[in-house]
């Protein structure tokens, strides 16, 4: 089956959240009659969006779709794809393919493994209680995001990585670039070049000052042997910087939201907080924040879904509308902490996986359990409909979250 549409009549992608919590419905309303959906990219450019869960997994497990950014047809969903695309340096292996992806991603997994994430769990609990402890001592109102929820996953990566923490105000801004409305490629690429010149300066002071963070590590255990290049250091440590503060910011205060606007669930974990792993996992099955993140294009024509994907065509695999596919969740628009069925997408699928996730999820946990249990009284200090969300450009968010108490 194909589809011959004129690329201005197509659906726009990405189109904006009309509710803070649930996916676009021009997209999931035609997931019967169209598995795969022809949109329209920013760029003016059409590709395939996949509606189904079981679509979703398998284009992100299947070797003929490619998630190497820089090859011809490649979907640039927001500016920053593009952008960084067109670097002249080596690109995140996370929008690489195997053997190069499989070798860097081999290289920093043992950092993210349950037993090593689980250790930083004192460490975590002490940040969130530092932060909780200037966060009342300010009193009430104030911003949630800025108080607790971009400080906490910002302090946690700066320790992970031994980058810094006075910097943080550096690379948060260069990070809220590519996200922003109104970037441009020239602004964008800027601010990935000030970022790559900041870790170049951090990785040459490592080599003559190591600590026990994972950019030393690399370049002890992998620089240093040839392993990987000074380049490769950089690169994979920026990725890191760049996804390991943004995206859980953004989880703990929408996650924050979603449970104050509903507060039959918070009274049950409050209850009950054995049931906090679980909402956890379905808050991250509900908000799906990155679900704009993945894109493939076909390296041959290949079927999904019933659908002929010719090669070179791409396809943006938006998580939030395959985690609400009712052949794949039961009562899939409801938010339900005690829901069984976890397998979720939120952090994708296949070889691409979040890498972070381990620990994602323990900084949800401490957040969430630490923050209902140490201030009862928190409440939205605006309407929910008032709430300033981020422009679909990248990430679901938030610009601000006010609460009082």
């Amino acid at each position: 089956m194909t589809h011959d549409t004129a690329t201005h009549d197509l659906p726009a992608y990405p189109l904006p959240r009309r509710c803070p919590f649930d996916p676009p419905a021009e997209y999931t309303e035609r997931r019967d009659d169209h598995p795969l959906l022809r949109v329209r990219l920013p760029d003016g450019t059409p590709a395939w969006l996949v509606t189904r869960a079981a679509d979703a997994r398998a284009v992100l497990a299947d070797p003929a779709m490619s998630a190497d950014a820089t090859r011809p047809g490649f979907p640039a969903a927001f500016p920053a794809v593009a952008v960084l695309a067109s670097l002249p340096t080596k690109p995140f292996f996370l929008r690489t393919d195997p053997p190069g992806h499989d070798e860097q991603r081999r290289k920093v997994i043992p950092e993210f493994t349950v037993r090593r994430v689980r250790a930083m769990r004192p460490a975590i609990q002490r940040i969130v209680d530092e932060r909780i402890d200037a966060m009342l001592a300010g009193g009430a109102p104030t911003d949630l995001v800025r108080a607790l929820a971009l400080p906490v996953p910002s302090l946690v990566i700066c320790r992970l990585l031994g980058v810094p923490y006075e910097d943080h105000e550096f690379f948060e801004e260069r990070a809220r670039v590519p996200l922003a409305t109104g970037s441009g490629p020239a602004e964008i690429r800027q601010a990935f070049d000030d970022l790559r010149v900041y870790l170049g300066d951090l990785v040459a002071r490592k080599e003559t000052d190591p600590d026990d963070g994972l950019i030393s590590g690399l370049v002890t255990r992998h620089l240093a042997d040839g392993a990987m290049t000074r380049e490769d250091v950089i690169t994979t440590s920026m990725m890191l910087l760049l996804a390991g503060h943004g995206t859980t910011a953004q989880m703990i205060a929408l996650s924050t939201v979603a449970l104050l606007e509903n507060p039959d669930q918070l009274a049950a974990l409050r209850a009950d907080p054995g049931l906090l792993p679980g909402a956890v996992e379905e808050l991250l099955r509900y908000l799906n924040i990155a679900d704009r993140v993945p894109a493939r294009v076909a390296l041959r024509d290949t079927e999904v879904g019933g659908v002929r994907v010719r090669e070179g065509e791409g396809v943006v695999i938006p998580l939030g509308v395959a985690d609400r596919d009712p052949a794949a969740f039961t009562a899939p628009d409801t938010f339900d902490v005690r829901r069984a069925d976890r397998h979720h997408l939120a952090f994708g699928y296949g070889i691409h996986q979040c890498l972070g996730q381990n620990l994602a999820r323990l900084e949800l946990e401490v957040v969430l359990g630490t923050l209902f249990e140490r201030v009862p009284g928190l409440r939205l200090a605006v309407p929910a409909d008032e709430l300033p969300f981020l422009p679909p450009v990248g990430l679901h968010g938030l610009h601000e979250l006010p609460v009082t108490w």
